[in-house]
């Protein structure tokens, strides 16, 4: 897909690629971005548009980790606005945000938008259908009308909006060829006074394996997180109504395996760099089989086998897009304790503004602590702190070795992240 893509981009000026969840489409438009882009020019060069904050941090990262000469800005709700229109108005080779921070950007005279020359819109159905009409009207009504256009969905439109500026376009169609998916599809009958129990009898049997359970709102996302932390079933929760910060360190954990139990909207169906997910759970099913189809996409990936579940309560109608027979799933009748968590989250109080890295990290951990290389986890480092998984049972004799530690010459705080 990803090699189709880069040699039909070099030929054509408006291309549609459109590709499942997890296909590798980000390095798909970040290449014929860079073979597009001059050094030294103190212009905005490129515009990749995401609909989500965590999607643009995400793109973010692997763009970085080229390590290409080009300077690049991201702009999303949540964020500094002065501290972004500061890094914009250095004129930086590319920008990345959402529709709504980049339309504020644009109507603030923050960065000439005249000077680009290519433009990304990532997951571009998902900006549609949370309704980023406007704002994207906003944005294309300040470019110059000549740019091209790369455009990436997990899911075919009958038609492109009438804010693009082009009529004609090429498409590289690779859902066409997706194969059988090995998705199991499970229904769970319960009452609907029992349905946060039978959510937690179900998941207490996937053991250590990662799950998803997606609601569809985020007032449930948070009852249903109250109830858990009763029970101490450890977890961590996704959904618009969080602090960006809260929401980062929450996925953080889940990458990390320090919980594999995420309780989210369906701002997780989509875009978000996970790991590939053995169980998926709709707590609530939403009322379009699109969002079904997406949620499920997080599971059974690139031909790996996956399993789906659906909790139905007894006064809740199955949705008309499920008319397939569904083997029912019986779960255990006792409550059961979930298992511990393998790893825990430390919080490093430097990051890439501090010049840390990845082998910093490991360094002070294995010198300072005395851990070997497969008792530490994943390791992120953000722009003022670092986060790092460590094993559970040595976190205890860890922490006094680690006080008043230095990293880079810099006296860190370290902790457990809260």
């Amino acid at each position: 897909m990803q090699t189709e893509f880069i040699s039909r981009a070099a030929k054509n000026p408006h291309l549609v690629l459109l590709s499942p969840t997890g296909s590798g489409k980000t390095v798909a438009f970040l290449l014929p971005l860079l073979n597009s882009l001059k050094e030294n020019v103190r212009e905005v060069q490129a515009l990749i548009i995401a609909p989500s904050r965590e999607l643009a941090i995400q793109i973010e990262q692997v763009f970085k980790g080229m390590r290409t000469p080009f300077r690049v800005s991201t702009v999303y709700g949540g964020h500094s606005s002065k501290l972004e229109s500061n890094s914009l108005g250095e004129a930086p080779d590319v920008i990345i945000g959402t529709p709504g921070r980049l339309a504020d950007h644009i109507e603030r005279g923050s960065f000439d938008p005249k000077t680009i020359q290519t433009v990304v819109l990532d997951e571009f159905d998902k900006s549609l259908q949370m309704g980023f009409h406007e704002q994207l009207r906003v944005i294309f009504g300040a470019l110059n009308g000549q740019q091209r256009h790369l455009l990436t969905s997990a899911t075919v439109l009958k038609r492109l909006p009438d804010f693009l500026p082009f009529v004609d376009h090429r498409t590289v169609n690779f859902l066409k060829d997706v194969t059988e998916s090995k998705l199991e599809l499970k229904i769970v009958h319960s009452s609907s006074k029992e349905k946060g129990e039978t959510l937690m009898r179900l998941v207490a049997g996937f053991q250590d394996e990662s799950c998803i359970v997606f609601c569809n709102h985020r007032d449930a996302v948070d009852r249903l997180s109250v109830l858990l932390n009763d029970y101490d079933y450890f977890h961590s929760v996704l959904h618009g109504g969080l602090e960006q910060i809260d929401r980062e360190k929450n996925l953080i954990r889940f990458r990390s395996k320090v919980t594999n139990l995420l309780i989210a909207t369906d701002l997780a169906s989509r875009g978000l760099d996970i790991p590939e997910i053995k169980h998926v759970v709709h707590y609530q099913l939403p009322p379009k089989e699109d969002a079904f189809i997406h949620r499920n996409g997080r599971t059974a990936r690139m031909h790996a086998e996956g399993l789906s579940y659906l909790i139905l309560a007894n006064d809740e109608a199955r949705p008309d897009y499920i008319e397939e027979f569904i083997e029912e799933y019986k779960v255990g009748e006792k409550l059961v304790p979930p298992v511990p968590q393998a790893w825990t989250c430390l919080y490093v109080s430097a990051g890439k503004k501090d010049k840390v890295s990845k082998g910093d990290i490991v360094g002070m951990l294995t010198k300072k602590g005395g851990l070997s290389s497969s008792e530490i986890g994943l390791i992120t480092i953000m722009d003022f702190a670092s986060y790092v998984a460590v094993k559970s049972n040595l976190v205890e004799k860890l922490m006094p070795k680690l006080k008043n530690e230095r990293v880079k010459k810099v006296k860190v705080k370290i902790e457990e992240a809260n």
